[in-house]
């Protein structure tokens, strides 16, 4: 197939592109490096089936010839670079979700939108499931992403039935792995720089808000999962149902890394969410897709590339 993904630079994005050009696939990478890094598919470069075109999607998209699938991964999606700019984060959201909706229905592509478990906000329900409408605020600085992603999710929907245009949007929850970017603001890639470097890592509030970690590769897994079933239309979690705590995650990286980091204690930053794990029963049910790879493992992985750096 010829398949298109946006933001394919990115963390997620890049090893998305490994995947599917490993599968024989004829990928076209589409980035504006504003958070994606060429070094992450460098080595796809050389690839007769592999094509990079550097673009904004905020601004009107045009490939020729035919395209099976898109992939929407073009958005910043730690809270450090939505935050940087709020209004392109929104723009991202609503005035590039269009362009590259009006590039599916142009091509007769079927669009897979990577959304987020931020849709859920500070959840009222937990786990959160797909029927979960969720509790966010439109007022607080992280809405520009929970929003933005939340009205991506509605252009969608109104495409297909409108328009119909295949959907499948995956809700994905805290991912982490290689080529994370070492500045983006997220707990795992902060704890490891930190630890690696026998620096005081950074906790907000008491540490007791939860997460659950899910490893790049079963993430990837999933999306494709996703994106090859032939029936199901909405949103279905992706993400890893092991729960641990902020407190419990810096321990294991000071204990993996032997480091001499403390932690330190930090204001927790508004409209944090207090926990957040996926019921994934409908990832199971229709996908056949659960994670595989034990926290400690990708860990070890993740680690590993960072002291590389």
């Amino acid at each position: 197939m010829r398949i298109l993904l946006t933001g394919g630079a990115g963390f997620i994005g890049s090893h998305l592109c490994d995947r599917l050009v490993e599968a024989g696939h004829s990928v076209i990478c589409v980035d504006n490096f504003f958070t994606g890094q060429k070094k992450n598919i460098q080595h796809l470069l050389e690839k007769d089936t592999f094509e990079l075109i550097e673009h904004d999607i905020i601004e009107p998209l045009r490939v020729e010839g035919k395209i099976d699938q898109i992939y929407n991964l073009a958005c910043p999606a730690s809270p450090i670079h939505y935050q940087k700019n709020p209004i392109r984060t929104v723009k991202a959201n609503t005035i590039g979700m269009i362009n590259v909706l009006g590039l599916a229905k142009s091509t007769g592509a079927r669009l897979l939108q990577a959304s987020t478990s931020e849709v859920y906000g500070d959840p009222d329900v937990h786990p959160q499931p797909e029927t979960y409408n969720g509790n966010v605020s439109p007022l607080s600085p992280r809405a520009c992403y929970d929003e933005g992603k939340r009205v991506a999710e509605t252009l969608c929907m109104d495409y297909h039935r409108e328009h119909g245009i295949e959907i499948r949007i995956a809700r994905i929850f805290n991912t982490y792995g290689p080529r994370m970017h070492p500045d983006d603001g997220r707990v795992v890639s902060n704890f490891i720089t930190q630890a690696l470097a026998d620096k005081p890592l950074t906790m907000y509030g008491e540490g007791k808000q939860t997460r659950s970690f899910c490893y790049v590769d079963d993430l990837v897994a999933g999306l494709i999962a996703l994106m090859n079933n032939e029936k199901h239309i909405g949103p279905i979690n992706i993400g890893n149902p092991t729960e641990l705590t902020m407190k419990e995650l810096a321990i294991k990286i000071v204990e993996m890394t032997e480091s001499k980091s403390q932690v330190e204690y930090h204001p927790l930053p508004e409209a944090d969410p207090r926990q957040r794990r996926p019921d994934i029963s409908l990832a199971k049910k229709v996908l056949n897709w659960e994670p595989h790879i034990p926290l400690e493992e990708g860990l070890r992985k993740t680690i590993e590339y960072f002291s590389q750096l």
